[in-house]
């Protein structure tokens, strides 16, 4: 299976179009839904030090661990439904409503805490109830409204608010924390600007072009002969079976794996390892952990671009672009992490340069992994969405709670050195799973309809046949 036949004839656009609002629009969702998830991450260690000018808790590394992991218990359980929801009833009323109910759950996160450390992770359970419908959701956007040739800018384009929004959380918390609000001050700032976004989306957003208000006939012939997306796919059943006998479908999942344990690992336990090992204040804490998430956010722009051009101009084929992009993506900050295992205090310049590295280069698997769902099947790539991020969802929560298992003393940099070996470890063999069974093709169950009328035309096409040999053979013998 391919793409439409006219693809190659479609005119592409010269303006800002509908395509880029939409982009620009989710971009700034996944900043805002970055912020809901990130928050406890930057405010763990103030709500945990009597230093920081507000209410402040006796929890200790163990009850932190918890807390940072239970977002994702509830995280990975509504994947894989809120992708099917996504399909069945519109990505778009569904995100809006996820970001919202978000927005609302960060207010009551101050008053939770005053009632104890379990009242946090039930409340970071229901955000991440939540949480688990934004890449489902947005996935199905994406395979609606970007175009094949453009995949890789505009997607990668959208998912770097994750970066963006991570490090604007952090970069911002350090003067949260010192203000009048103090701690408390994140959150309510968090919940606010959810339920903004999520007014303006509902009233901007679109789930495909065909039902947007402001998109020209050109741009919308363009982008329906580029998506490879069958209109009618959201009557199209899941070919479950068929995904889950996919080699193709297991090298991404692998994919998926390596680089959220690696990326949840380091987002919830950089800023304690600042604070424990290189002996930063909270103020500086925030600026540098803010650092790598603004260098990945920036080497988006510059990976994504390269990709297309090497993929548009028949240099590489997507599928060794995607996995030449994603080895950049997880081997290189392997090696960063190795570096970084050896660092201690009185190498602080060294230990962010390498923690920057290790982050930043992660941004070469956006156009890796992370596009390779519209690519084996641009029709169910947000379901496909739902189950890799569900399972790598659990790699979320087993990352944190090996990190409490492993670290006994928070200040010992040889604890902190196993940790960064198991991350680096991972990356290397889930890589490798991609390169191995990893394409970058659509697969024949991308469109079971039209699958289904090949084998009625050839059935047809031998029954005719066999007919015609019938009736020559008697005409012979008469």
């Amino acid at each position: 299976m391919g793409f439409d036949s006219t693809a190659g004839s479609q005119t592409k656009p010269s303006r800002f179009g509908a395509r880029h609002w939409q982009a620009i629009l989710l971009f700034l969702g996944m900043v805002i839904n970055y912020f809901q998830r990130v928050n406890i991450s930057a405010a763990i260690v103030p709500m945990t030090q009597s230093t920081a000018g507000a209410p402040f808790y006796d929890w200790n590394t163990s009850d932190k661990s918890l807390i940072l992991s239970s977002f994702f218990w509830g995280y990975v359980l509504t994947q894989v439904p809120a992708g099917l929801l996504a399909k069945r009833f519109g990505a778009k009323s569904v995100l809006t409503v996820a970001t919202s109910i978000g927005g609302i759950l960060c207010f009551f996160h101050p008053l939770a805490a005053n009632g104890g450390w379990i009242n946090i992770c039930v409340l970071r359970v229901l955000t991440g109830l939540v949480q688990g419908s934004v890449y489902p959701c947005v996935h199905t956007l994406l395979s609606k409204w970007v175009p094949h040739t453009e995949r890789g800018f505009l997607s990668t384009g959208v998912y770097s608010g994750a970066q963006f929004g991570t490090a604007i959380i952090l970069i911002s918390s350090g003067e949260i924390f010192e203000s009048s609000m103090g701690w408390p001050g994140l959150f309510y700032i968090s919940g606010g600007l959810g339920l903004a976004w999520a007014i303006l989306f509902y009233w901007q957003g679109a789930d495909e072009p065909a039902t947007s208000r402001s998109i020209s006939k050109v741009e919308r012939e363009y982008i329906e002969g580029l998506t490879g997306s069958n209109k009618n796919s959201q009557s199209l059943a899941v070919p479950w079976k068929s995904i889950f006998t996919s080699a193709a479908f297991y090298g991404l999942l692998a994919a998926h794996c390596g680089f959220t344990w690696g990326f949840y690992t380091l987002l919830t336990e950089m800023p304690t390892y600042m604070s424990s090992v290189l002996k930063l204040n909270v103020k500086s804490n925030a600026l540098l952990s803010s650092l790598p998430y603004f260098a990945m956010g920036v080497l988006c722009f510059v990976f994504s671009p390269i990709s297309d051009m090497l993929i548009n101009r028949g240099t590489l084929t997507v599928t060794t672009a995607r996995k030449l992009f994603n080895s950049i993506g997880l081997w290189v900050p392997m090696a960063c992490l190795i570096g970084l295992g050896y660092m201690t205090a009185d190498q602080k310049s060294g230990a962010i340069v390498l923690l920057t590295l290790a982050v930043g280069i992660n941004a070469a698997c956006f156009c890796g992994y992370l596009v390779n769902h519209m690519d084996l099947s641009p029709n169910f790539a947000g379901p496909m969405m739902g189950i890799t991020n569900g399972l790598a969802g659990v790699t979320s929560i087993i990352a944190p709670l090996i990190v409490g298992a492993v670290i006994s003393d928070e200040e010992d940099p040889a604890q902190w050195r196993v940790v960064f070996f198991i991350t680096g470890g991972i990356y290397l063999l889930c890589n490798t799973l991609f390169v191995v069974m990893g394409k970058g093709t659509v697969q024949p169950w991308n469109d079971l309809t039209s699958m289904s009328s090949t084998m009625t035309l050839r059935i047809n096409f031998q029954t005719e046949s066999t007919t015609t040999a019938q009736t020559v053979s008697q005409i012979d013998r008469f």
